[in-house]
């Protein structure tokens, strides 16, 4: 009897990692779902896979290590979030610098074969971020957030190169839509929606031209389990996955207000240009666009869910309680 391929996913619990979950769920595999704080990721009711949960803090010596023993493929997912909940890292800020690029070391190191391991080098798939390849006539300096994303993919890379994991680095956009419990999606998209569900302006920094690719969360998490199905043609290299489709943000702001009209029965509310907080850095106002024809064309993926759609089914998990059935 052949035994179910162990896939671990770290950061189970958060906004893509849950959705993840969800897809994996349905697969005949054992799935390791480990996140920081004791959790059952949602979306495990239709389960078919054997799914084991471990509240794990990577931060402690050798956790990392003992969370991912044994696997075959591992889906690292996990974010640092400031205090704020958001994803900026500062230059100097050690602690996004290990969960972004020091985890990724420790991980290659962890899933090293043994010579007398007799099995092919592990899968490692890896979030980063579509702002590594910015707009090609953008000047603009990289964030210490995408230096350690581009540290992280090179570490990836080098030890695919070496025969030790094969790795796949899959770059996102701007992700956004229905959160599932107990993750919260604290990006810009969701953050308007329920400013505008409140009947409060939606506030932009920049006067709206800025061009944004957003990727539907669900298809972001079918992006990785079609990374997964392809990983040996994929290994080694870095991979653009987004809609394809950039779009200024004051038309995607314009078009969230006139949904959550839609819903409230209400006038739409005003997006409005305010200036920029002091933490803005350069990548908030370079236009982000992704071509994810190569990645389609070596998996079979694609996004499915149009934008108009998925604002949609947006706003309409953020209204009320019923909103989770439209994921």
């Amino acid at each position: 009897m052949v035994s179910r391929p162990l896939i671990t996913v770290l950061g189970a619990s958060g906004f893509i990692g849950s959705h993840v979950v969800a897809e994996l769920a349905v697969r005949p595999v054992r799935l390791r779902a480990v996140a920081r704080r004791p959790t059952v990721p949602a979306g495990l009711g239709r389960s078919v896979a054997d799914v084991e949960t471990r509240a794990v803090d990577l931060s402690r010596p050798g956790a990392l290590a003992e969370a991912v023993a044994g696997s075959d493929a591992v889906v690292h997912l996990v974010a640092h979030l400031d205090g704020a909940g958001a994803w900026r890292a500062a230059d100097g800020d050690s602690a996004a610098e290990r969960l972004n690029t020091g985890l990724v070391q420790e991980l290659a190191d962890a899933l090293r074969p043994t010579p007398a391991a007799g099995r092919p080098p592990a899968v490692v798939l890896f979030a980063s971020t579509a702002t590594t390849a910015p707009d090609p006539a953008s000047t603009a300096p990289a964030t210490p957030y995408e230096r350690q994303k581009a540290a992280a993919e090179r570490i990836l890379a080098d030890a695919t190169a070496a025969g030790e994991l094969c790795g796949v680095s899959l770059r996102l956009p701007t992700v956004f839509g229905p959160a599932t419990a107990p993750a919260v999606d604290r990006g810009v998209v969701s953050a308007m929606a329920r400013r505008a569900l409140d009947g409060e302006p939606i506030t932009m920094w920049h006067d709206g031209t800025v061009r944004r690719d957003l990727l539907y969360v669900r298809d972001a998490a079918t992006a990785f389990t079609a990374a997964l199905d392809h990983a040996r043609t994929l290994a080694g290299r870095h991979w653009s996955v987004g809609s394809g489709h950039a779009t200024p943000l004051g038309d995607v702001f314009r078009a969230l207000a006139a949904t959550v009209a839609s819903r409230t029965g209400g006038p739409p509310v005003p997006v409005r240009r305010v200036e920029p907080p002091a933490f803005a850095s350069a990548a908030d106002f370079r236009d982000v666009r992704t071509d994810p024809a190569p990645f389609g064309s070596a998996t079979g993926w694609a996004p499915r869910v149009p934008l108009r759609e998925a604002l949609d089914r947006t706003v309409a998990a953020l209204a009320g309680p019923h909103g989770k059935d439209l994921l």
